[in-house]
């Protein structure tokens, strides 16, 4: 499935974020944001490692509450907290897009309004795309972009884990 460029990527990269270790360090974080090619990057401190961590934190329950009203009110809650104002932008030699933070606004700030206009718009393109792994004990979180929206886990190696699981309990 294609979204648009902050429910993909946008959302790719609050994936990351959730998904990142408790504590983890400013390169860590910035490595992330790299891989993702977001743009305009420089460096993250620590004290801005801190707030992004917790940021993830109020992301998580976009992926995991299976209740759409408790997400929406989580989305709208964090876009709320981001007080966003939609412009169009021309940085870095890139064709026109549009931003919901000035890219010369500090970083975090920058990205609690692209992470959260970014889980708004898959939440109203197609809510059953965020999800977390089905896996018992793995909590990733995912969007699914998959052509029929069937994911069920993070990654091939918790799905063949768990197949593999059904299959010896079936023939034991």
């Amino acid at each position: 499935m294609h979204f648009n460029p902050y429910g993909g990527m946008a959302a790719e990269i609050a994936v990351a974020l959730v998904n990142m270790e408790p504590g983890a360090p400013p390169e860590a974080i910035a490595e992330t944001l790299r891989a993702h090619d977001y743009r305009p990057l420089g460096v993250v401190e620590p004290g801005q490692a801190v707030e992004l961590l917790r940021w993830a934190g109020r992301l998580r329950p976009v992926f995991t509450d299976d209740d759409l009203d408790r997400r929406v009110r989580t989305v709208n809650d964090l876009l709320a907290a981001t007080a966003s104002r939609p412009y169009v932008s021309r940085h870095d030699g890139r064709a026109p897009h549009l931003h919901f933070a000035h890219e010369g606004d500090a970083l975090v700030d920058r990205l609690k309004a692209y992470t959260a206009t970014g889980l708004a718009h898959v939440i109203c393109q197609d809510h059953t795309r965020l999800g977390v792994c089905g896996r018992p004990g793995c909590d990733v979180v995912y969007v699914d972009t998959s052509r029929n929206g069937r994911r069920r886990f993070c990654a091939l190696r918790c799905a063949n884990r768990v197949y593999v699981a059904g299959h010896r309990s079936r023939h034991a």
